[in-house]
Protein backbone atom coordinates (compact mmCIF):
# COMPACT_ATOMS: atom_id res chain seq x y z
CA UNK A 1 0.00 0.00 0.00
CA UNK A 2 1.39 3.39 -1.28
CA UNK A 3 0.65 6.74 -0.50
CA UNK A 4 1.40 9.81 -2.79
CA UNK A 5 4.03 7.12 -4.38
CA UNK A 6 5.26 6.72 -0.94
CA UNK A 7 5.48 3.48 0.87
CA UNK A 8 4.29 3.35 4.33
CA UNK A 9 6.67 3.14 7.39
CA UNK A 10 6.60 0.02 8.97
CA UNK A 11 7.98 1.71 12.00
CA UNK A 12 5.99 3.87 13.43
CA UNK A 13 7.94 4.51 16.83
CA UNK A 14 8.86 8.45 15.22
CA UNK A 15 5.61 9.13 15.88
CA UNK A 16 5.61 7.79 19.98
CA UNK A 17 5.98 10.92 21.54
CA UNK A 18 2.77 12.66 20.20
CA UNK A 19 0.26 10.57 22.00
CA UNK A 20 1.76 11.33 25.48
CA UNK A 21 1.64 14.62 25.34
CA UNK A 22 -1.90 15.06 24.19
CA UNK A 23 -4.01 17.03 26.20
CA UNK A 24 -7.66 14.10 26.48
CA UNK A 25 -9.70 13.70 23.57
CA UNK A 26 -12.92 14.61 25.80
CA UNK A 27 -11.67 18.59 26.30
CA UNK A 28 -11.72 19.32 22.13
CA UNK A 29 -9.23 21.66 22.65
CA UNK A 30 -6.25 22.56 20.39
CA UNK A 31 -3.95 20.77 22.40
CA UNK A 32 -5.76 17.76 21.83
CA UNK A 33 -4.76 17.62 18.14
CA UNK A 34 -1.16 19.47 18.29
CA UNK A 35 0.89 18.61 21.57
CA UNK A 36 0.87 21.77 23.56
CA UNK A 37 4.60 21.58 23.70
CA UNK A 38 5.47 24.63 21.41
CA UNK A 39 5.50 28.33 22.03
CA UNK A 40 2.72 29.43 20.02
CA UNK A 41 0.27 28.06 17.99
CA UNK A 42 -1.93 29.18 14.77
CA UNK A 43 -5.71 28.42 12.82
CA UNK A 44 -5.26 28.39 9.58
CA UNK A 45 -8.72 28.54 7.97
CA UNK A 46 -9.81 26.52 4.87
CA UNK A 47 -11.18 28.61 2.50
CA UNK A 48 -14.61 28.62 0.28
CA UNK A 49 -14.37 28.35 -3.26
CA UNK A 50 -16.70 30.57 -5.10
CA UNK A 51 -16.79 29.47 -8.94
CA UNK A 52 -16.21 32.03 -12.07
CA UNK A 53 -15.98 29.82 -15.07
CA UNK A 54 -13.80 27.07 -15.06
CA UNK A 55 -11.75 28.96 -12.54
CA UNK A 56 -11.83 28.34 -8.88
CA UNK A 57 -11.53 31.47 -6.80
CA UNK A 58 -10.91 30.94 -2.77
CA UNK A 59 -13.07 33.10 -0.52
CA UNK A 60 -11.58 33.98 2.75
CA UNK A 61 -13.91 33.56 5.85
CA UNK A 62 -13.51 37.16 6.69
CA UNK A 63 -15.35 38.45 3.00
CA UNK A 64 -18.29 35.69 3.91
CA UNK A 65 -18.48 37.05 7.72
CA UNK A 66 -18.71 40.72 5.90
CA UNK A 67 -21.54 39.40 3.58
CA UNK A 68 -23.34 37.56 6.60
CA UNK A 69 -22.95 40.38 9.41
CA UNK A 70 -21.60 38.54 11.06
CA UNK A 71 -17.21 38.97 12.74
CA UNK A 72 -14.71 37.51 11.65
CA UNK A 73 -12.16 36.71 14.67
CA UNK A 74 -9.75 33.60 15.73
CA UNK A 75 -12.14 31.77 17.23
CA UNK A 76 -14.91 31.63 14.26
CA UNK A 77 -17.14 28.65 13.90
CA UNK A 78 -18.49 28.37 10.03
CA UNK A 79 -21.65 27.66 11.33
CA UNK A 80 -22.09 30.53 13.63
CA UNK A 81 -20.04 32.89 10.73
CA UNK A 82 -23.23 31.71 8.44
CA UNK A 83 -26.18 30.81 10.96
CA UNK A 84 -26.86 28.02 9.61
CA UNK A 85 -25.07 23.88 9.62
CA UNK A 86 -25.95 23.21 6.61
CA UNK A 87 -23.61 25.46 4.82
CA UNK A 88 -20.92 23.10 6.03
CA UNK A 89 -22.62 20.45 3.28
CA UNK A 90 -25.79 21.03 1.58
CA UNK A 91 -26.09 24.48 0.81
CA UNK A 92 -23.74 27.65 -0.30
CA UNK A 93 -24.33 31.39 -0.71
CA UNK A 94 -23.57 31.76 -4.57
CA UNK A 95 -22.65 34.09 -5.90
CA UNK A 96 -20.44 34.72 -2.85
CA UNK A 97 -18.99 31.47 -2.50
CA UNK A 98 -20.65 28.33 -4.36
CA UNK A 99 -18.10 25.10 -2.27
CA UNK A 100 -18.09 24.64 1.58
CA UNK A 101 -14.72 25.13 2.96
CA UNK A 102 -12.91 21.38 2.91
CA UNK A 103 -13.50 19.10 5.58
CA UNK A 104 -10.85 16.94 6.98
CA UNK A 105 -8.44 17.62 3.95
CA UNK A 106 -6.04 20.91 3.32
CA UNK A 107 -6.29 22.27 0.36
CA UNK A 108 -3.34 21.70 -2.18
CA UNK A 109 -2.81 26.02 -1.90
CA UNK A 110 -3.20 25.94 1.25
CA UNK A 111 -0.57 23.57 1.83
CA UNK A 112 1.74 25.02 -0.48
CA UNK A 113 1.85 28.08 1.33
CA UNK A 114 2.35 26.47 4.35
CA UNK A 115 4.84 24.57 3.84
CA UNK A 116 6.63 28.26 2.25
CA UNK A 117 6.72 29.07 5.68
CA UNK A 118 7.27 26.10 7.54
CA UNK A 119 10.26 24.77 5.58
CA UNK A 120 12.20 27.54 7.07
CA UNK A 121 11.53 26.58 10.40
CA UNK A 122 13.42 23.00 10.32
CA UNK A 123 16.77 22.10 9.81
CA UNK A 124 14.95 18.81 8.15
CA UNK A 125 12.34 19.84 5.83
CA UNK A 126 13.54 16.92 3.52
CA UNK A 127 12.60 14.55 5.88
CA UNK A 128 9.02 15.27 7.45
CA UNK A 129 6.43 12.30 8.50
CA UNK A 130 2.78 12.06 7.48
CA UNK A 131 0.06 10.54 8.76
CA UNK A 132 -2.96 9.65 6.93
CA UNK A 133 -5.95 8.88 8.61
CA UNK A 134 -6.95 4.80 8.54
CA UNK A 135 -10.43 5.77 8.12
CA UNK A 136 -11.25 3.03 10.53
CA UNK A 137 -9.92 0.03 8.05
CA UNK A 138 -6.78 -1.95 8.67
CA UNK A 139 -5.11 -2.61 5.24
CA UNK A 140 -1.85 -4.27 4.64
CA UNK A 141 0.87 -5.30 6.96
CA UNK A 142 1.70 -2.28 8.17
CA UNK A 143 1.26 -0.74 11.50
CA UNK A 144 -0.86 1.90 12.41
CA UNK A 145 -0.05 5.33 14.62
CA UNK A 146 -2.43 4.99 17.80
CA UNK A 147 -3.84 8.69 18.93
CA UNK A 148 -6.71 8.73 20.76
CA UNK A 149 -9.86 8.70 19.23
CA UNK A 150 -7.60 8.24 15.31
CA UNK A 151 -5.10 5.77 13.84
CA UNK A 152 -2.90 7.10 11.15
CA UNK A 153 -0.51 5.19 8.49
CA UNK A 154 2.45 6.80 8.55
CA UNK A 155 5.06 8.10 5.82
CA UNK A 156 8.02 10.12 5.24
CA UNK A 157 9.42 12.06 2.70
CA UNK A 158 10.20 15.62 1.83
CA UNK A 159 7.88 18.36 3.14
CA UNK A 160 6.54 18.79 -0.35
CA UNK A 161 4.25 16.12 0.07
CA UNK A 162 2.12 18.05 2.48
CA UNK A 163 0.74 19.03 -0.90
CA UNK A 164 -0.05 16.02 -2.54
CA UNK A 165 -3.10 14.27 -2.59
CA UNK A 166 -3.28 10.82 -0.33
CA UNK A 167 -6.51 9.20 -2.32
CA UNK A 168 -7.09 8.20 -5.16
CA UNK A 169 -8.10 10.68 -8.12
CA UNK A 170 -10.76 11.69 -8.32
CA UNK A 171 -11.22 12.27 -4.51
CA UNK A 172 -8.91 14.18 -2.87
CA UNK A 173 -7.52 13.69 0.90
CA UNK A 174 -4.39 15.54 2.07
CA UNK A 175 -2.37 14.00 5.61
CA UNK A 176 -4.12 14.63 8.77
CA UNK A 177 -0.85 15.58 10.11
CA UNK A 178 2.98 16.03 9.53
CA UNK A 179 5.77 16.95 11.53
CA UNK A 180 10.06 16.95 10.61
CA UNK A 181 12.31 14.77 12.34
CA UNK A 182 13.88 17.67 14.25
CA UNK A 183 10.27 18.24 15.81
CA UNK A 184 10.23 22.06 15.26
CA UNK A 185 6.81 22.13 14.27
CA UNK A 186 3.47 19.88 14.00
CA UNK A 187 0.18 20.64 11.70
CA UNK A 188 -3.28 18.79 11.86
CA UNK A 189 -6.14 18.54 9.62
CA UNK A 190 -8.32 16.76 11.90
CA UNK A 191 -11.21 14.98 9.47
CA UNK A 192 -14.15 16.54 11.31
CA UNK A 193 -12.97 19.87 10.92
CA UNK A 194 -12.83 22.76 8.48
CA UNK A 195 -9.85 24.58 9.92
CA UNK A 196 -6.01 23.69 10.60
CA UNK A 197 -3.84 24.02 13.74
CA UNK A 198 -0.09 24.48 13.75
CA UNK A 199 2.34 24.26 16.64
CA UNK A 200 5.47 26.11 16.40
CA UNK A 201 8.18 28.22 17.49
CA UNK A 202 7.06 32.19 18.33
CA UNK A 203 8.75 33.19 15.02
CA UNK A 204 7.54 30.20 13.41
CA UNK A 205 4.00 31.11 14.36
CA UNK A 206 4.65 34.93 13.32
CA UNK A 207 6.23 34.35 10.13
CA UNK A 208 2.81 32.27 9.53
CA UNK A 209 0.66 35.04 10.59
CA UNK A 210 2.10 37.23 8.37
CA UNK A 211 2.06 35.38 5.09
CA UNK A 212 -0.19 36.98 2.64
CA UNK A 213 -1.53 33.88 1.13
CA UNK A 214 -3.17 32.39 4.59
CA UNK A 215 -5.69 33.43 6.46
CA UNK A 216 -4.99 32.43 10.06
CA UNK A 217 -4.84 33.62 13.50
CA UNK A 218 -3.13 33.22 16.92
CA UNK A 219 -4.99 30.71 19.34
CA UNK A 220 -3.86 29.36 22.61
CA UNK A 221 -3.69 25.58 23.74
CA UNK A 222 -6.41 25.92 25.39
CA UNK A 223 -9.10 27.01 22.76
CA UNK A 224 -11.85 24.80 22.04
CA UNK A 225 -13.08 23.75 18.48
CA UNK A 226 -16.20 22.89 19.29
CA UNK A 227 -19.38 23.82 16.58
CA UNK A 228 -20.42 26.07 19.27
CA UNK A 229 -17.10 27.96 20.29
CA UNK A 230 -17.26 31.12 18.79
CA UNK A 231 -18.83 33.08 21.52
CA UNK A 232 -18.82 36.42 19.57
CA UNK A 233 -21.42 35.28 17.23
CA UNK A 234 -24.75 33.78 17.43
CA UNK A 235 -25.11 30.19 17.35
CA UNK A 236 -26.26 28.39 13.86
CA UNK A 237 -30.11 28.13 14.30
CA UNK A 238 -29.27 24.44 13.71
CA UNK A 239 -27.11 23.73 15.77
CA UNK A 240 -26.80 20.28 17.30
CA UNK A 241 -29.33 20.22 20.45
Amino acid sequence: MQFAGRPLEVDVSPGAWIAPALRPVGEHVVGCLVPPVFDGYARVFHPAVRYIGDDDLDVTWAEVATANRTVAHPVMEWGSLTGSMDFFEDADQSPLWDQAPARGHLPAGVAEALTEVLRQHTVTPDDVFFGVWSGGVIAGDAPLLVLPGREHWLLRGPIDLAAANMAEEPSEQSASLWWPADRAWFVTTDIDLVTTFVGGSARCIDDLLARPALEAARVPADQRFTWDADTVNPLPIDGPV
